[in-house]
C-alpha cells in the first residue's frame, strides 16, 4: 500500500511512524490500556511493513496526534476475509468533531482496497458512546460474547 496524507480541515491522516508511539500510547490509556511507549515502538516496527496491518493517525498543528486508528486483514475460514478494527482512539479533548468517522472512513477505504468485503469492531459492553458512534457510521451489532483471555507467558 502506498502512504498517503490527507488533509481534513485543520487535520491530517497519515499512516504511524515510530516517532508517533508516545502519543498512542498515551491515547491508549485513555481507553484504559496500559501500553508503554517502547512496546508501541517495537509493535509498530513488527507491522510496519505487514500488508495485513495499517495504523493511521490524525495530527493536528506541529503533527501532535489526536486520534489512531489500526487495522488487521485476516483470513477467516467462517467470515469472507474481514478486516478487524484493533483500536481506535480520538483524544478526549477532540472527540465529536468528526475525527473518529475520518479514521474510520480511512480504515475502510485501506480494507476494501486490500480486497476485503467488510470490516469488524468488537467494542467493550460498557463504551456506551463508542457503540452509539458505530451505529451512527453504519455499524450494526450483528452478536454479543465474552473474551477470554490465559497468560502465557
Amino acid at each position: 500500500m502506498t502512504k498517503k496524507i490527507t488533509i481534513v480541515e485543520q487535520f491530517k491522516i497519515k499512516q504511524a511512524e515510530i516517532k508517533d508511539a508516545e502519543r498512542i500510547a498515551i491515547l491508549a490509556k485513555q481507553l484504559g490500556y496500559s501500553v508503554m511507549n517502547q512496546q508501541v515502538e517495537q509493535r509498530l516496527a513488527r507491522i510496519q511493513n505487514d500488508d495485513a496491518h495499517i495504523v493511521y493517525v490524525v495530527t493536528g498543528e506541529n503533527d501532535y496526534v489526536i486520534g489512531w486508528a489500526h487495522a488487521y486483514i485476516c483470513d477467516s475460514l467462517l467470515i469472507s476475509t474481514p478486516a478487524l478494527l484493533l483500536g481506535l482512539v480520538v483524544d478526549k479533548d477532540y472527540r465529536s468533531n468528526g475525527i473518529g468517522r475520518i479514521l474510520m472512513q480511512q480504515i475502510e477505504n485501506w480494507a476494501s482496497l486490500a480486497g476485503s468485503e467488510g470490516v469488524l469492531v468488537r467494542s467493550n459492553i460498557k463504551r456506551k458512546e463508542a457503540h452509539l458512534f458505530y451505529e451512527k457510521i453504519g455499524y450494526t451489532n450483528i452478536k454479543q460474547s465474552l473474551t477470554f483471555h490465559k497468560q502465557l507467558v
